[in-house]
């Protein structure tokens, strides 16, 4: 008896299969920190110089039309610049591409939503410098209208106030080429998670008597919520990287500003002023340029990793883990 017990008990030896499965997936994962420790690692050294020293006349004082006399002082502009691009992108963008999102997974027909959702996905396939191509053929000159008229009826507010640029060249054509860049990671993202909503959360809703919309707005969204957030984070993060296409669309400048209408008062990105700058810099100022790559390293990791982290802590799953941990408790104290 014991002899066949034994013939049947599965064997622990590692298979070799298995063994360079585990070694291939290990060194994969490892690969992933090592990159981006070192990619930290030389913009730290690199921007060093510029970050710690003190900037004179002839060093990088007047260095694109600006008086800055520190690192600080001219990072500044740039990462309000680039935050404030990406903001605008995410505003324009995010409530269209959840409605793709909710088209494609609860009106569109099967085959219809395929196709479309396959275009969606193409468009992250297309170059930036595409992108910015069509934004100073197409956008611009359509948008210069429009332009006009939030101007004239909604000037009172900041970003509005003119002058109206006549050449496009605006903050706002450059948000909204960024608004159609960040489309398919959040529509993909979310469309994904809608179709993840209980089904039996839908058909109960439906049999007692809600409409189509209702059922998503209490069933499907509800659900999603968490995940949108996520999807609208990391999009947030595509916009605050992206360099060719603000750099041939808006007309920049260092500054702090809230106008989007207007050439001159557009505030440069940290990704388009690196691109623009960077083969003509000397050694301080490329110094100074990796240090603006490095600020925008730390805010791009800090989304990602905000974006992750509502998705772990509010996610569908996130309610059962609790659940489970407090029965797990329960059960200990009883």
């Amino acid at each position: 008896m014991t002899d066949t017990t034994a013939a049947r008990r599965p064997s622990t030896k590692r298979r070799a299969g298995d063994t360079i499965f585990l070694g291939l997936s290990t060194t994969a994962a490892v690969s992933i920190m090592v990159i981006l420790a070192g990619v930290a690692i030389f913009l730290i050294l690199k921007g060093l110089p510029a970050i710690t020293s003190s900037w004179t006349e002839g060093d990088l004082a007047g260095y694109q039309n600006t008086g800055a006399t520190n690192f600080w002082e001219y990072v500044g502009p740039l990462l309000w610049g680039s935050i404030f691009a990406a903001l605008i992108a995410m505003v324009l963008g995010t409530p269209v591409a959840i409605g793709i999102a909710l088209f494609i997974s609860h009106y569109a027909p099967r085959r219809i939503a395929g196709a479309l959702g396959y275009i969606v996905d193409l468009l992250a396939a297309v170059p930036s410098i595409v992108f910015g191509l069509w934004g100073i053929i197409v956008i611009r000159p359509f948008l210069v209208p429009f332009a006009g008229f939030l101007n004239e009826y909604f000037g009172w507010i900041p970003l509005f106030r003119g002058p109206v640029s006549s050449t496009g060249s605006t903050l706002f054509a450059g948000g909204v080429v960024l608004a159609v860049m960040i489309l398919p990671i959040v529509t993909s993202i979310t469309r994904e998670i809608f179709l993840q909503t209980p089904r039996l959360h839908e058909e109960a809703a439906l049999a007692l008597g809600a409409t189509r919309w209702e059922m998503i707005r209490l069933s499907v969204i509800p659900y999603a919520r968490s995940g949108m957030v996520s999807a609208t984070l990391l999009g947030l993060g595509r916009a605050l990287g992206e360099t060719m296409a603000i750099a041939l669309i808006v007309s920049p400048a260092l500054i702090f500003s809230l106008r989007i209408l207007t050439d001159g008062y557009n505030s440069q990105t940290i990704a388009a002023n690196t691109a623009l700058n960077f083969p003509i810099a000397t050694d301080l100022q490329r110094s100074a340029l990796i240090g603006t790559g490095l600020m925008l390293f730390v805010v791009s990791l800090a989304v990602n990793m905000l974006a992750r982290y509502i998705i772990s802590a509010t996610g569908p799953g996130a309610k059962a883990n609790r659940g489970s941990k407090g029965r797990r408790k329960g059960g200990k104290r009883s």
